[in-house]
């Protein structure tokens, strides 16, 4: 969807097209609103507080709408204690899974591993675990998240060669040509459009028009737009 038409679209939900009741919104507004209001459902769709109680990868509908924010990348290692680390992708939103490979003193052939997300308060107690541990026998292993870094342990029984982490990124920020950025106070000198699909664009626009009604006290808009974004999730 053109930016141009969402700037339409946010006004006519705010009653700003021909009433000239707050005629001054800024694009500026509108751009920082859409942007939060991204965020704001994807991390709503992901954890599952919706209408529906769906979160990742819970329903057909979910798996396609956030499947365009799934991105995998190599990740760059260091070794540490009893573990392997990594520095997190400064686009993360959202865990999603890592593919380790390992070789050990006997077997130098790279083995894929099974690696499970595990809390970083109970670190001691899986590393103590025989049925938790890091095997490279049965090719399972855990990693946590620390510092915004991933650590995939092996409890220092192999060495992990190399890792892809999967994740869920944060949503593109859309800009609108010759618009002060809100983030960077400078003035846009391209337009971005937003990544999604016309029809997710459409609850984000609800979703922005909610956040701007909220800014401004409108609360009927407030309202409506919350509304309709939860109705037609």
């Amino acid at each position: 969807m053109l930016n141009s038409t969402i700037i339409i679209k946010v006004k006519e939900r705010l009653n700003k097209l021909d009433s000239q009741d707050y005629d001054n919104l800024e694009c500026w507004q509108i751009v920082e609103a859409f942007n939060k209001a991204q965020v704001e459902w994807v991390r709503r769709q992901l954890h599952g507080i919706n209408v529906v109680k769906e979160g990742d990868e819970q329903s057909t509908r979910r798996k396609d709408d956030l499947q365009i924010l799934l991105n995998t990348l190599p990740v760059s290692l260091s070794n540490s204690d009893r573990s392997f680390s990594a520095p997190i992708p400064e686009n993360y939103l959202q865990w999603k899974r890592v593919d380790a490979f390992a070789t050990n003193k006997c077997c130098s052939e790279k083995r894929p591993m099974t690696v499970y997300l595990a809390e970083e308060g109970n670190l001691s107690q899986l590393l103590r675990d025989l049925s938790k541990r890091p095997s490279f026998e049965w090719a399972e292993t855990f990693a946590t998240l620390k510092n915004n870094r991933v650590f995939i342990y092996t409890n220092d029984e192999f060495n992990i060669e190399n890792a892809n982490l999967t994740y869920y990124r944060q949503p593109i920020r859309i800009a609108v040509l010759n618009c002060v950025d809100p983030y960077t106070n400078q003035t846009t000198t391209l337009d971005v459009e937003s990544e999604f699909k016309d029809d997710i664009v459409e609850l984000i626009i609800d979703e922005a028009v909610s956040i701007l009604a909220g800014d401004i006290e409108s609360v009927n808009q407030s309202d409506r737009g919350t509304q309709n974004t939860e109705r037609n999730n």
